[in-house]
């Protein structure tokens, strides 16, 4: 579904702030894998994911998404393949519209618009389905601004509007970080469900190692722009976060030194 053949990026180049970003990434996703990346600040987690949705053109390398080489693509333009979920809730929704206009615009990204209704009573009625598989009562919400909703509520309406039209890939750019834990888990929780009744290719950075062990079929760290470390489902299965810190140690030749990583 995803590989990504030699990626590089160099912010700055030739001046004081230079700045080796992405330095060679090798990377190959099958349908279906849910991949977690981890890593130190800097590393080149977030900028792998810039990469794949072009908010930049890259230096070197090639990025092919379901068999198309969108390389040279613009952002806008990749839009179609991609379904993307930030970090901060506020991003990703329109606050000043109501929950189903926000899922009307998602249902409609990268098609054709013509001049009718808005919102058909058919499509109101899938909308109140699919957020019911949220289980946080948005359903009878529909007519709500999204800028009232919480910062769980609205990175789950995020997320749902991420899927609805069943991307190729999605990025999830540290979509738990801003919540308390409760609430993270919760948003985590249909992440996985969302994904898995979808069968969705996904990516996730996250700042957490436990979580990068619990989700996900796919386990890689990034190291000064390099994956240095690739761990399959079964070997996965048997982690610890004691042994992840290891086993960085070993491949990078030195010590972890990411306290908010080490600490969550």
């Amino acid at each position: 579904m995803l590989h990504l053949n030699n990626i590089k990026k160099t912010f700055n180049p030739g001046t004081i702030n230079e700045k080796v970003a992405l330095a060679g990434v090798e990377l190959h996703l099958n349908e279906g894998d849910f991949v977690t990346i981890i890593g130190g600040n800097g590393a080149g987690k977030s900028t792998t994911l810039n990469a794949i949705a072009g908010v930049w053109p890259v230096d070197d390398g090639s990025i092919i998404l379901g068999g198309v080489d969108v390389t040279g693509l613009p952002e806008h333009k990749r839009a179609r393949y991609l379904g993307r979920v930030f970090q901060d809730p506020m991003t990703g929704t329109a606050a000043t519209m109501q929950i189903d206009e926000n899922l009307a615009l998602a249902a409609r990204r990268g098609k054709g618009r013509g001049l009718s209704w808005g919102i058909h009573a058919k499509e109101r009625q899938r909308y109140r389905e699919l957020l019911k598989i949220l289980d946080l009562g948005l359903e009878d919400r529909m007519t709500s601004k999204v800028g009232l909703l919480s910062g769980g509520q609205r990175q789950a309406l995020t997320l749902l509007m991420a899927t609805l039209e069943h991307p190729k890939l999605l990025l999830l750019d540290e979509h738990t970080a801003a919540l308390d834990p409760k609430t993270a888990a919760k948003v985590l929780e249909i992440t996985d469900r969302i994904i898995k009744e979808n069968n969705l290719t996904a990516m996730m950075v996250t700042h957490n190692m436990r979580d990068a062990i619990n989700h996900g079929n796919r386990l890689i760290m990034m190291h000064e722009g390099r994956i240095i470390l690739d761990i399959g489902a079964e070997e996965k299965k048997k982690l610890t976060v004691e042994d992840l810190l290891l086993k960085f140690e070993e491949v990078s030749g030195e010590e972890f030194a990411n306290d908010r990583m080490i600490l969550s």
